[in-house]
């Protein structure tokens, strides 16, 4: 149970970070607050903050309101006991490492530049995968006699 609270306050920090970096796509904020040399702002000015026709930080919204939404049904009573959950939140949120994998490595040798948003939300997306995997470790053994 403690591992889909875990993911429920991951996901909820990694829908407000992709929501703040929707919102700068669609220009509801005037600059994004980043650091020095504007690289988040280049990351996002290229070509490869879309994809399929949508923007990048729309698929972290959706993503992370799924996983939200998946850890908060985990929690319910009726599914305390059952793994399902805990399997859904695993390999959704394995499928969002394998795409900030791709994402970091168009940042690093094709765009050259760094984004600390996309970085801490990789960070975010990796920790709800370890923390669901262990709770999926953890229920998978067998109590003690």
């Amino acid at each position: 149970m403690r591992h889909r609270m875990a993911v429920a306050v991951l996901a909820l920090g990694g829908l407000l970070v992709s929501t703040y970096l929707l919102l700068y796509k669609f220009g509801v904020i005037g600059s994004m607050v980043c650091g020095a040399a504007n690289e988040c702002e280049r990351v996002q000015a290229s070509r490869y903050a879309e994809f399929l026709g949508f923007p990048v930080a729309a698929y972290g919204v959706a993503g992370y309101l799924v996983l939200l939404i998946l850890a908060l049904y985990g929690l319910q009573e009726s599914q305390l006991s059952r793994p399902a959950a805990t399997r859904w939140l695993a390999g959704l949120s394995a499928l969002g490492v394998g795409f900030s994998l791709y994402l970091l490595y168009l940042e690093l040798f094709v765009i050259h530049a760094i984004c600390r948003w996309c970085s801490m939300s990789g960070v975010l997306i990796l920790t709800i995968c370890a923390v669901s995997i262990g709770g999926l470790a953890g229920s998978s053994r067998a109590p003690a006699p």
